[in-house]
């Protein structure tokens, strides 16, 4: 049976849009190519006219150059219909990627709704709020666990809170007049006395007032009248 009716061919699956992106700009590229040697071309001729002289062999180069110029023409036009092509075929890719980028963000938002329902199935507001009440309670009994516990057991509770402000006050003052006079024990030791001023010694004696007071010595008596020789003891 298959010789006779053949197989069956699976059908090819169709151009995506950048298959088909893809081929137009090799066709573009093509044109481009085509241009490029018409315009060497043209330019050949344009200087062949120049230095050739008017007449039979000048109008056959610019017969060529009019040909030239209508396949240039060609080209170009040709190549605007495929970047036109092109710019529809991104458009649409543009869309493509669009409307996929849309379904991904609404798959993703219903599978976090679910997940979210379940979560706040769990979750209840009055039980959130009686938490919270619970630990205000916690708190405050906390704090004055800390109060009770931080009371000193020597401090009268009669305290008058005008007399030590008093006290501190004329504290205060005190601190206030030191700091205006310097106290005797910061105050710097005096010099210690120089004992040779205050006995005021002569001093000692040179050489010529020695030998003037033994003279003097010698000359003259206790009650200062000259000395009185006395004799030598003979033996």
């Amino acid at each position: 049976m298959k010789r006779v009716f053949g197989v069956k061919k699976d059908k090819e699956p169709p151009p995506s849009i950048q298959d088909a992106s893809d081929r137009i700009n090799k066709r573009g590229d093509t044109v481009d190519e085509k241009l490029k040697k018409l315009d060497a071309e043209l330019s050949r001729y344009k200087e062949q006219i120049k230095k050739t002289r008017p007449g039979p062999a000048q109008e056959a180069l610019k017969a060529r150059a009019m040909r030239v110029l209508k396949q240039k023409r060609m080209y170009e036009g040709q190549r605007d219909m495929l970047y036109n092509q092109t710019f529809n075929l991104d458009q649409v890719s543009f869309a493509a990627e669009g409307v996929k980028d849309a379904q991904q963000t609404m798959s993703a938002l219903k599978s976090a709704n679910k997940e979210l329902k379940g979560m706040m199935k769990t979750v209840k507001i009055q039980d959130i709020d009686n938490l919270q009440d619970e630990m205000m309670d916690l708190m405050d009994v906390s704090n004055e666990i800390q109060e009770t516990l931080g009371r000193s057991y020597n401090v009268p509770d009669d305290i008058d809170e005008d007399e030590l402000m008093g006290e501190l006050d004329a504290l205060e003052a005190d601190m206030g007049s030191e700091a205006d006079g310097v106290p005797s024990y910061l105050q710097p030791d005096k010099e210690e006395p120089d004992l040779d001023a205050e006995l005021s010694l002569p001093s000692a004696p040179t050489g010529n007032a020695a030998a003037a007071a033994r003279s003097n010595a010698q000359g003259e008596d206790e009650l200062g009248l000259p000395a009185v020789p006395r004799a030598s003891v003979r033996s």
